[in-house]
């Protein structure tokens, strides 16, 4: 870990893990914007936002190829939600804070909606930059190209570089590109898919606690 400069972490079920409240709330505002734009009624619309999701890695993906949906009104809608219920998270905030190396999002959703999340767990501050799905030109994770984008956007050596993620498979690529990666363990099926694979290098239940280790393996 002596050797680690950067540290990438996902937004949603990572920076928090409470999924259902967050991403409930956009997966409806998905549904009810398909439904809307494509003239078809809410359940026609989530089989569709589904499959897109399980084909081309995001709902907004197969909407772009298939319908030539506009990326930034879908964003910009799916994520306007409500986040009062959002606590702020101390220890998160002060392990942050102690970890002297560069910090980063890395997010298949829009950078509003990381400000917005990283607001509400009073940690907005504390980051070097964020890499959004504009940014990759909606090549989504796990795609190499959204990977190398990151590394070009940010400058940073993926080797010297901790990923964390709790889509297991999402870490495929910066495994391959020389990263350390990190699945933060969690029962959805889609996060866990692929998690028994070799490309992951640690399994966490915490990070906080996981961000302390790494702060006392670097200064040891």
């Amino acid at each position: 870990m002596k050797n680690i400069k950067n540290i990438l972490f996902d937004c949603d079920g990572v920076l928090y893990q409470d999924l259902e409240a967050v991403f409930g709330q956009v997966s409806k505002k998905m549904t009810e914007y398909i439904s809307s734009k494509l003239n078809v009624n809410l359940i026609k619309a989530k089989e569709l936002q589904t499959n897109y999701f399980h084909k081309y890695n995001t709902s907004l993906n197969g909407l772009m190829i298939h319908h030539d949906i506009p990326p930034e009104e879908f964003l910009k809608y799916v994520h306007d939600i409500d986040l009062s219920f959002m606590k702020k998270d101390k220890l998160l905030r002060e392990e942050l804070e102690k970890l002297n190396i560069k910090k980063f999002v890395f997010t298949n959703g829009s950078k509003e909606h990381v400000k917005n999340i990283t607001e509400h767990l009073g940690i907005e501050d504390l980051f070097d930059g964020i890499f959004d799905i504009v940014d990759a030109e909606f090549h989504p994770k796990p795609e190499a190209k959204a990977f190398d984008l990151m590394v070009k956007k940010f400058n940073i050596e993926p080797k010297n570089t901790i990923y964390i993620e709790d889509i297991a498979k999402n870490l495929s690529i910066a495994k391959a590109r020389g990263s350390t990666t990190v699945w933060l363990m969690n029962d959805e099926y889609w996060g866990k898919k692929e998690s028994d694979k070799d490309f992951i290098d640690y399994k966490i239940e915490n990070l906080s606690l996981f961000l302390k280790e790494i702060r006392l393996l670097q200064n040891s």
